[in-house]
This record gives C-alpha cells, sequence and structure tokens, in this order.
C-alpha cells in the first residue's frame, strides 16, 4: 500500500499546502494530495479562495521533479474548467503518476474526455460509481464512519481499479482503530491500494 500525505506532511496548520510541507512529504518519499485551483489566469494550490500568495502549480511541480521521486499526486480540483491548464502544466513537466478527483459531474466528463487520470468518489454519502469503466480509481471517503468492507475493495482491485482511501483523521476522528481494521485485510499490501492521511511517518511504520 502507498502512503500519501493529506496537503503535504505538515506539523501545524499554517503549513498545509507550503513549500515546506511539499518538501517534506517528498524527500520523505510520500506523494501528497493537494487542492488545485485558479488565481489570475494561473493554477495555484489552495484549498480555499485563492489568492496572490498561493504557490502556483508550476512551483508545486518544480519541487515534486527536484525530489525525483515517483509517488502518486492527488490533485483534488477546486474549480472547475481546469483540465486544459492542467494537462497542459502535467504533459510540460513530465508528471505522468497522477490522479484528479473530486470535480463535478460535467468536469469530471471533459476530464475523462481528455484522457487523463480519474479517480470518482465514492461514500456513505455517494454509494453510486458514475463513470466507473472510464475512470483510473476510486477516491474511498467515510464522513461519519467507517462503512466499506475488504470485499467492496477487493472488488474494485479485481476491477484494474486503484483505491484511494481516506484515513478517518481528515475527518477529526481517531485513526488507530481505522487503521487495525485495513490492516486486517489480506489485500492490504496490493500495490494499488494508497491510504491518504496526515500522518504520513505514522502510518508507514504501522502498516
Amino acid at each position: 500500500m502507498e502512503i500519501i500525505s493529506h496537503r503535504g506532511y505538515w506539523f501545524k496548520n499554517s503549513e498545509k499546502n507550503s513549500d515546506l510541507a511539499f518538501r517534506r512529504s517528498f524527500s520523505l518519499n510520500f506523494g501528497t494530495e493537494t487542492d488545485i485551483r485558479d488565481f489570475d489566469g494561473e493554477l495555484v494550490i489552495s484549498h480555499d479562495v485563492a489568492n496572490k500568495n498561493c504557490i502556483t502549480i508550476e512551483k508545486f511541480f518544480e519541487i515534486y521533479k527536484s525530489i525525483e521521486i515517483q509517488s502518486s499526486l492527488a490533485l483534488n480540483i477546486k474549480s472547475d474548467g481546469l483540465q486544459n491548464l492542467l494537462k497542459k502544466s502535467l504533459k510540460q513537466n513530465n508528471i505522468n503518476n497522477y490522479f484528479v478527483f473530486d470535480m463535478s459531474i460535467p468536469d469530471t466528463i471533459m476530464y475523462l474526455k481528455e484522457g487523463m487520470n480519474v479517480f470518482i468518489r465514492q461514500s456513505e454519502h455517494e454509494l453510486g460509481t458514475s463513470f466507473y469503466e472510464s475512470a483510473s480509481g476510486i477516491w474511498l471517503d467515510a464522513f461519519d464512519g467507517v462503512w466499506y468492507s475488504e470485499e467492496l475493495v477487493k472488488k474494485h482491485l479485481n476491477n484494474g481499479k486503484k483505491v484511494a482511501i481516506v484515513s478517518s483523521e481528515l475527518h477529526k476522528r481517531e485513526y488507530l482503530k481505522h487503521w487495525n481494521f485495513l490492516k486486517s485485510w489480506n489485500i492490504i499490501n496490493d500495490d494499488n491500494l494508497i491510504l491518504c492521511t496526515d500522518l504520513p511517518e505514522k502510518a508507514i511504520n504501522f502498516f
């Protein structure tokens, strides 16, 4: 299972989606999840409303390439209509180990038409799997409590999908119970499983 950091590897809230958090994550060979928006005609990294202080996507990719790793980039799309700019930047920077997720349904269609790596969301509130056949993987979330089973995840893996699991601390819940549940699975060492966590070093030692 691959461990990726959530908004970089940060120790305090002010470090989320920062240059420091990304460098720390990549230097320890963790991929990362981050948030993509646009500001003044450029793609930038920002979970909330973007401003002039946000890191540009080009700077983010520059940091990633400077560490020379191949770990996954999970790109949470926060604004519609970014696919052409993002595809161009990914190609120019020779970034291949990425996936986009969380777009609106109309925007998802456009990413799929562009042939980009798309993960579709599945949670207790979104049990359907629209675009399943075309998607590269599943972003498996649990807002109120873990609702899924090993068998469900195994089914996705057997269908050739990657599965990115959202660790429970991202929703302000205790994580060890969740991690013990995952660790009990026979499929936990599958190369196509990903865990997105705020605690990547703890996770790599645990699993």
